[in-house]
């Protein structure tokens, strides 16, 4: 595991009936993978000018294995999957703290883009800070 943030699920979180909406894991995704980046001065919004090239999300998927309810704290949970040759995953577990449940996984696939928005090849650098990551 890369990094980690626990949260506890809101109203705002869950359907009528006190569920997590499957649609809520994603923006809680991308702010642990956000605040990861950043951490380790890979910004987003500096990344064209700093480095020549940015990153472009291409798929996500989520895969919802336990009932995740109004109140329940979930620690996400952030590694490094596949590394190609212009893309790279990122994976997600999400798991209820109470019992540690694993209530739901993740992966989102990332690719390195030119300001062309046209993808190339992993940067030498970067690469090898990728396969520093996957082997921590």
């Amino acid at each position: 595991m890369l990094h980690s943030d626990t949260r506890r699920l809101s109203y705002n979180d869950t359907d009528p009936a006190g569920i997590l909406y499957y649609a809520s894991w994603f923006p809680k995704m991308e702010a642990l993978l956000s605040d990861f980046m950043y951490r380790n001065g890979y910004r987003q919004d500096q990344s064209l000018d700093a480095r020549g090239w940015t990153t472009v999300t291409r798929a996500t998927e989520c895969e919802y294995l336990a009932a995740a309810r109004l109140f329940d704290e979930i620690r996400l949970e952030l590694a490094i999957g596949a590394i190609g040759a212009t893309s790279f995953q990122f994976a997600y577990r999400m798991v209820r703290t109470d019992d540690d449940v694993l209530v739901s996984r993740a992966k989102t696939t990332i690719v390195i883009v030119d300001s062309e928005q046209r993808a190339i090849r992993i940067p030498a650098d970067f690469r090898r800070q990728l396969e520093d990551w996957a082997a921590a």
